[in-house]
């Protein structure tokens, strides 16, 4: 192991000079390897002068340290200058670990850092922990189609580099007047330069993801067929929720993907996953399971789901959901 390497980093992510909330899960992960490994934890993040309330914002959330590279060039996310940027640091400072999620920007960065400094990369972990004898970082992640999970150690190159599916873990929450150190860092002209010249940009149709929905209604292999997801989709109308599926449902085609749940889907948290005719495998539990309310609807009383959810109900979806929809809609009628 190199011990000439020290310290936990996250990269923390901005957009239009706010910090992203996504990088307040990463300081929910990396705070317990920080303490597990006794090392202080950095969150780096990349902008244009970000002002000092946004940065105390990862303080307060459990950062030892935040380290801002702020130039013009890099208020928007661009791989050359970031990616480069980003190199310089790691090895003026040399950290152990270095985790950022697996957004499109950690997606597309991580593994350009990787390839230049010739480093390993987990990709999409769900799990991260440290291991006791060697103090190696473990980093678990579904495999072979999300049918098995695989931990994965980088036994000798530092850092030790890995990217965090979203939502998997809760973020941080804050604690007023935890004090750390802020280092702003304006980096040399020659680390700026992009092949890459942004044009224009234009914002995707509005749609309602599941990962950002409070409420998520997800159907599985019992509501039968297509046509019968006329049902989930107006109790989805009415409590303004998202319409999630499991794997089968998607494979049958009664809900497109990106709408999947699970490891090989997506990750959510809402605060209510009401699961109707899902019974629970592995890789949708993987999916849902930080949910702060999980309600099933199964006509099966030993589904798994049933071991996770608040609210188990054993029976009928088709006679569950319209009733449950017929009572959302009287009650507003009353109001």
């Amino acid at each position: 192991m190199n011990s000439a390497h020290h310290g936990i980093w996250i990269l923390a992510e901005q957009s239009q000079g706010r910090i992203d909330s996504v990088s307040y899960e990463l300081l929910a992960r990396g705070r317990v390897l920080a303490d597990k490994r006794k090392h202080p934890l950095t969150a780096v993040i990349l902008g244009a002068n970000l002002p000092d309330s946004e940065l105390q914002q990862l303080i307060a959330r459990g950062a030892d340290r935040v380290l801002h590279a702020s130039a013009a060039e890099l208020a928007i996310f661009s791989p050359e200058p970031y990616s480069a940027c980003l190199c310089a640091l790691i090895k003026e400072e040399k950290p152990e670990i270095m985790l950022a999620a697996a957004t499109s920007s950690g997606r597309t960065v991580m593994p350009y850092i990787a390839g230049k400094l010739r480093l390993g990369l987990t990709a999409d972990c769900t799990d991260l922990d440290i291991e006791a004898d060697s103090g190696l970082l473990l980093q678990t992640r579904p495999a072979a189609g999300g049918n098995i999970m695989a931990t994965i150690k980088t036994p000798t190159e530092r850092p030790q580099m890995a990217t965090v599916r979203p939502h998997s873990s809760r973020p941080a929450e804050p604690k007023p007047g935890r004090q750390g150190e802020i280092r702003r860092w304006e980096p040399p002209a020659a680390l700026l330069g992009s092949r890459v010249r942004r044009v224009s940009f234009e914002k995707a149709p509005d749609e309602r993801g599941i990962q950002d929905a409070e409420v998520v209604i997800a159907i599985g292999r019992g509501i039968k067929k297509a046509e019968n997801m006329s049902l989930p989709r107006k109790l989805a109308e009415l409590l303004d929720a998202a319409v999630g599926a499991s794997r089968e449902a998607v494979d049958r085609g009664w809900v497109p993907y990106p709408s999947q749940v699970g490891l090989s889907g997506k990750t959510v948290s809402p605060k209510v996953y009401l699961a109707a005719g899902i019974s629970g495998a592995v890789q949708h539990l993987a999916g849902m399971q930080t949910s702060d309310t999980i309600i099933a609807i199964n006509t099966d009383p030993e589904a798994p789901i049933f071991q996770y959810s608040e609210l188990a109900i054993c029976g009928d979806l088709f006679t569950i959901l319209p009733l449950l929809a017929e009572k959302i809609e009287a009650s507003r009628k009353q109001s």
